[in-house]
Parts: structure tokens; sequence; C-alpha cells
């Protein structure tokens, strides 16, 4: 009798494709973060980002904050736990991110304080913001916050996030071409490369769209940044 073959994913039960697809999979981990130079933030919750970019604004007490985050959909962009806001707000003021500015009490209403933005937290709010733009995690929530910078930084910030992407989309062609496990255990690795690619021609045409002028609103957004 003729030995019996054994099917190409018998290799599973003896550990040698699962080897294969774990360093695999560590690869694939690892890329996501690769080149992310993340730096810490004083209080780095995304909430704190959101609040920061509301008192930029105008100053306001942290149940304003939270009906304005609402209200410009910010809850659903930067993944707000809403339990958390005013031990955020607190942790803001702590750093001196944010200062109070008045107390308030409207009607039988507790007090509430008011919080206006300071010069460090514009400057944290800003830099965050360019962080999440280039190559930082999450790229959705940079997006939401675009109008926080120039719409010419936003062009720049935009080219630097379609050249991360295409290094990325480099090594991950590279790490799939050298793979010699079945497709199967693969396609993982096609889906990173597909939406990173897709996520790098959005990004462009958005970055010309804006470099071109023909980005809807984009006067108003130039005014915004103007000295006064």
């Amino acid at each position: 009798m003729s030995p019996a073959v054994s099917p190409w994913w018998a290799g599973v039960r003896d550990g040698r494709l699962w080897r294969s697809s774990t360093t695999l999979l560590a690869g694939v981990y690892s890329y996501a973060n690769k080149g992310l130079v993340v730096k810490k933030r004083r209080v780095g919750n995304l909430l704190a980002l959101g609040v920061l970019s509301v008192l930029a604004y105008q100053p306001m007490h942290p149940y304003e904050m939270a009906g304005t985050l609402r209200g410009w959909g910010k809850d659903r962009d930067l993944g707000i736990k809403w339990g958390s806001l005013y031990t955020v707000v607190r942790n803001l003021a702590r750093h001196q991110l944010i200062a109070e500015v008045e107390t308030v009490r409207e009607g039988a209403r507790p007090e509430r304080t008011v919080y206006r933005l300071t010069d460090e937290g514009r400057a944290e709010l800003l830099d965050w913001t360019r962080e999440l733009l280039t190559d930082g995690e999450p790229f959705r929530a940079g997006l939401s916050l675009l109008s926080v910078v120039p719409p010419g930084d936003a062009v720049v910030l935009l080219q630097q996030h379609v050249d991360a992407l295409a290094a990325r989309i480099g090594e991950l062609r590279d790490q799939l071409e050298r793979e010699t496990v079945p497709r199967l255990f693969l396609v993982e690795l096609e889906y990173d490369i597909a939406m990173a690619t897709a996520e790098a021609a959005w990004t462009g045409a958005l970055r010309d769209e804006i470099a071109s002028g023909a980005f809807p609103g984009l006067e108003v957004w130039k005014s915004h940044h103007e000295p006064r």
C-alpha cells in the first residue's frame, strides 16, 4: 500500500505551519507600530484632546464641553468614555494645559467652573494633532481635528502621512513575497496592503484638494488662523 499523502494543512498539527504563520503574524503586528514614535502625553486620554479642541473655540464648563463634543460628533471620532470627563478636566488643569476662569451658577443648578485653554494647552493640541495626522494612531482622530492646523500645514502633514503609508506598503509587499506558507495564512496581510493603499489614495486626494484651493470653506479655514 502506498503511503498516505498528508494534506497541506497537516503541518498545522505538527507545528510547521503554525510556527511559520506565528512568525508572520509577529511581523504584521510589528509593522503596525514600526516607525511610530508616540510622544508621551501629560494627559494621554483622547478625551483630553477633545477637551483641548473645544476650549480652543471658547472657554466652557465641563457640561458645555460635553455638549459641544457631542454636537461636533467628536464622541464618535475620539471614542470618548464620558465617565472620565471630570477626571480628565482636573488632570488637564493640574498640568496647566487648561485654567479656571470663573465659577458660574444658572438658576438652581449647581455651580460650574469655566475653563480656558492655556498657551501650553494650545501647543499640546497642535503638537498632538500633527502627530496623529502624520504617522500617529488613530489617524481618524487627527482628521477630525484637521481644522486646528492651517491649510498649508495640513497639506504638508497629509503628504507625510502618504509617505509613511508608502513605506509601510513597500515593507508589507516585500514580506508577502518572502513568505512560503499557503495563501490562506496570508490573507490578512493582503488586507493590510489593500487598506493602506486605499488610505494613501484617499489621503493624497484630500491633500491635492486643499493644495489646489478646491476644498470647500478653505477661505474661512485660512481666516481662522490669521493673526488677530
